[in-house]
């Protein structure tokens, strides 16, 4: 389940930087696929374009610490399972143990 939320999730991103790769030069005003994300992004010109980088560098370290804490997820979670693994060998040792046991008694 966990597996195919992630495939969900980073299928959607990669959709979405798809599509933002074909809206043309971001930042570089209204009606020019990087307009109406605000008045200095709609005027155009260098401070457009640099806005526009910048939150484009935003977004992409947001993506990233979202990416590294779902790999620390998982790798926390092989490591509690595991240690059930682990746990649920010495149980069953211990009961196979105690059947021997049993056996040898009769």
């Amino acid at each position: 389940m966990a597996r195919l939320l992630m495939r969900s999730q980073l299928a959607r991103q990669l959709r979405s930087y798809s599509d933002s790769s074909q809206m043309g030069d971001l930042g570089s005003g209204a009606g020019e696929g990087g307009g109406g994300g605000g008045s200095i992004r709609e005027a155009g010109g260098a401070f457009g374009k640099r806005q526009a980088a910048q939150e484009e560098k935003y977004f992409r370290e947001q993506e990233a610490k979202a990416l590294e804490f779902l790999k620390r997820h998982h790798y926390d979670e092989i490591n509690i399972q595991e240690k059930e693994i682990k746990r649920l060998q010495k149980e069953i040792d211990r009961r196979q143990n105690i059947l021997k046991q049993l056996e040898n008694d009769d």
